[in-house]
């Protein structure tokens, strides 16, 4: 497929349909800056700080859309993450391009672009080579402190095992870098008990512990020094992705600890022993959360590793995982009374992958705020497969419906790409567009200046206040 106009359709009015969203979008929403609380971004990299040199590299090496994106246009695997050229894997992804119309990647590809490169053609197979120098000629002076920087980036919160060290974190902390990187305690591995690489983890914990870990006890207390550690790097949230089905029942310590004593000894577990334990650690998770005043994130939903053979040649993340069916309701209901009902549920923020569960995620979390806390419990932005125009819509409807989106948060990248932060843009833009076409209806005031505010709060204010990053 070729684009015989090859001029570039995001313009300056780009998804805003009507005088009231420029007005809206220009003046209040373009200039504020982001806190991207979200993402899998690699502090390594930032922390290094060097030149990117290369556009595959930067754009195409972790980015999983786009995987999905060049399978379904029949891109062999040696050129998606085989060994072909890096030139080749960008040839062939421009040649996908043009047949992603209407897939959000579509917009994506353009606005990153034009924003990072001032590159207004559409990508496609006859401008893919000199697209491909001309971008590289710019890396090869641009940092990822650069990148960030550019787009006004204030905060960004990475995705970190326990057990990692942080020493980028703390090297990044000692630069006068504007973006300051936070680490998010990201516990999925400790929850696995009963799978092969269990055990091989506790050992690893135990090397990382002043003390034997011998007993549930003496886990959960190597935790929380893990907890502790993150903390003093400023650590201000933390993160739950396992998937497949997760439920909160209830439990002895006795029977806890029968079941941790055979997981250390691989000794075969079922299913509600499972869950029993995972539901220990929920709550003692969830506590240890409040007491470090941090916000706990759970993203639920997605059925991952689908294709085993793409699995072992490639590994996890990618790109073959999809939006699972699995019911959340009673699993959030019980775990956030639980931890309600003794004054120790911390800010708390879910995520859902299945569009169908969209309204009792939005009336679930509604249920367990406080007076203390404006917007305490908050039903996250669209995730994932949502994160595109339609589901970005869908969720500030139901949100707007069901809660208050005065009180939200705002938009995440969740991306592993530095070159993902124009996706805070596309939010804005479909968010003052959807306000403004309210106001033409009489739905809401034709206060600019109060809408206006109200557009900046989300975009920026909210989570500032939310998260407290200067505390």
């Amino acid at each position: 497929m070729s684009i015989i106009n090859s001029s570039s359709f995001i313009t300056a009015d780009f998804l805003l349909e009507s005088e009231i969203a420029k007005k809206l979008f220009f003046e209040y929403a373009i200039d504020m800056p982001i806190i991207d609380y979200h993402n899998h971004l690699s502090a390594k990299q930032i922390a290094e700080n060097e030149p990117l040199k290369n556009i595959t590299d930067t754009w195409l090496s972790e980015d999983h859309y786009k995987w999905r994106g060049m399978r379904a246009n029949g891109i062999d695997e040696e050129f998606i993450t085989g060994n072909a050229s890096k030139q080749k894997k960008f040839q062939k992804w421009a040649a996908t391009v043009p047949y992603t119309v209407r897939n959000p990647l579509f917009h994506w590809t353009q606005l990153e672009l034009k924003q990072y490169f001032n590159i207004d053609e559409i990508l496609q197979p006859s401008n893919a080579d000199e697209i491909y120098h001309q971008t590289n000629q710019i890396l090869e002076t641009r940092r990822p402190t650069d990148l960030l920087e550019a787009m006004k980036v204030e905060v960004v919160c990475t995705t970190d095992d326990p057990l990692d060290d942080l020493k980028y974190h703390a090297l990044i902390a000692q630069k006068e870098y504007e973006t300051k990187v936070y680490p998010t305690f990201r516990p999925d591995n400790l929850f696995l008990i009963g799978q092969d690489n269990f055990i091989g983890y506790i050992e690893k914990l135990k090397k990382m512990t002043p003390f034997e870990i011998t007993n549930f006890e003496t886990f959960v207390k190597a935790i929380d020094l893990r907890i502790d550690f993150f903390d003093k790097h400023g650590c201000k949230l933390s993160d739950f992705g396992i998937s497949g089905k997760n439920e909160f029942i209830e439990f002895t310590n006795a029977e806890v600890e029968i079941i941790f004593q055979k997981g250390i000894k691989e000794a075969n577990i079922s299913e509600i022993e499972v869950s029993k334990y995972r539901s220990a650690l929920f709550l003692h998770l969830g506590k240890k959360y409040h007491e470090k005043r941090w916000v706990q994130q759970y993203h639920l939903g997605p059925i991952r590793n689908n294709n085993s053979r793409l699995l072992k040649l490639v590994g996890a993340d990618a790109g073959c995982d999809s939006i699972g069916d699995y019911s959340f309701a009673e699993f959030m209901s019980a775990l956030f009374n639980k931890l309600d009902a003794s004054d120790q549920l911390a800010k708390t923020i879910t995520y859902n992958l299945n569009p169908a569960h969209n309204e009792i995620f939005a009336t679930m979390m509604g249920n367990f705020n406080s007076g203390a806390t404006p917007g305490k419990m908050q039903w996250g932005a669209a995730w994932w497969f949502l994160d595109q125009k339609d589901g970005i819509e869908s969720q500030l409807n139901i949100l707007s419906n069901i809660g208050l989106l005065s009180r939200f948060v705002g938009m995440l990248t969740d991306s592993r790409s530095l070159l993902s932060f124009p996706r805070h843009e596309y939010f804005r833009r479909i968010l003052c567009n959807l306000l403004a076409k309210d106001i033409e209806k009489g739905l809401i005031p034709n206060d600019i200046e109060f809408i206006g505010k109200l557009v900046q709060d989300i975009c920026y204010n909210n989570a500032k206040a939310y998260f407290n990053f200067d505390n």
